[in-house]
């Protein structure tokens, strides 16, 4: 229901509303208290014990996004109730196990804000219960994914292994060794091995490592290899082909996807930045192959093919496992 922002509310409808709702809260007829609720904040009737009474209904009604939402709505306005909200919004997280996003929240109230005292006990519970059940979850996460690793690597099924790191990397676990010594097998995918290394580097692995992969052996630490985009060749490539960011859109952004999933099938023994004109004279021309068009260069011809082959190769093992929306 919208906001009626011309329409008076007589005192008498209101008080009568405000009661039906709160005996149909008390008496845990949730739904009913919410239409009330609603129609008296469709009228600007948004006083504390109206807010947070929405918010009880939506929470027993277990509609915990709608309140969730609505709680950091009220939170953004700072207003004298904001502790208030701030411990419905703590329950809301803690009951749709949201830890991570809890214990943060707590983390900034107690460096920032100054928390009443009589909340500070129950801020500091709720942040210790969460911190618990968080590393429960994620032990019983990884038990889970483990198995399904197992399976996936016994099937050689490339595309579930990648996605089983991308579910333990944003839990935020640790490889085990077993799966640290999939860097050096020939039989895991170049794909997988990347995805392997950039979980490393988000979870700050401070070891070093060992890859093979193209033929190479290297032993490398994780957080001294730089991104794909801030490499030397990768950032000449993007000045070579930033030219057609403006003359043709279309081919700029093919170009640069190209680009990306070249380097990451290849990370972290990316080409020198020598190679950065054959490179981009290549990705110009699968581009313009792949869209039909016709691309004149002018300058000094290169010999580009065993580029194009290799980048072409390259984004058919990424296309493989990687489905980019």
């Amino acid at each position: 229901m919208g906001q009626r922002e011309n329409i008076i509310l007589f005192p008498k409808w209101r008080t009568a509303l405000e009661e039906e709702s709160l005996l149909a809260l008390k008496e845990k007829r949730f739904a009913e208290a919410l239409e009330k609720l609603n129609e008296l904040l469709s009228y600007q009737v948004n006083s504390f014990e109206i807010v947070s009474g929405k918010l009880i209904c939506l929470i027993e009604l277990d509609r915990h996004k709608e309140a969730q939402d609505i709680c950091e709505d009220v939170l953004h306005r700072q207003d004298k109730h904001y502790y208030h909200y701030l411990h419905i919004y703590l329950t809301i997280l803690f009951q749709t196990n949201q830890y991570e996003m809890l214990m943060e929240q707590v983390e900034e109230e107690f460096k920032f804000h100054q928390v009443p005292q009589v909340l500070k006990e129950q801020f500091h519970q709720l942040y210790e219960m969460s911190r618990k059940l968080k590393a429960d979850m994620l032990v019983e996460h990884q038990s889970v994914f483990m198995e399904e690793w197992d399976d996936a690597i016994t099937t050689r099924d490339y595309q579930k292994q990648w996605l089983i790191i991308e579910k333990l990397r944003v839990i935020k676990s640790e490889p085990n060794r077993k799966m640290l010594h999939l860097l050096v097998k020939e039989d895991i995918h170049p794909v997988v091995k990347t995805a392997i290394l950039m979980w490393l580097q988000e979870i700050d692995y401070n070891q070093l490592v060992d890859i093979k992969k193209w033929g190479r052996s290297i032993q490398v630490h994780p957080l001294e290899i730089e991104a794909i985009g801030k490499h030397a060749s990768v950032k000449r490539i993007n000045s070579i082909i930033n030219e057609l960011e403006q003359k043709n859109p279309t081919l700029y952004d093919l170009l640069v996807k190209l680009l990306y999933h070249y380097m990451y099938v290849k990370y972290p023994m990316l080409p020198v930045k020598e190679e950065a004109e054959h490179i981009a004279l290549a990705l110009k021309a699968i581009g313009a192959n792949y869209l039909n068009i016709n691309l004149s260069e002018s300058g000094k011809q290169l010999d580009v093919n065993d580029y194009i082959e290799d980048i072409e190769r390259c984004e058919a093992l990424y296309s493989s496992i990687i489905e980019d929306n």
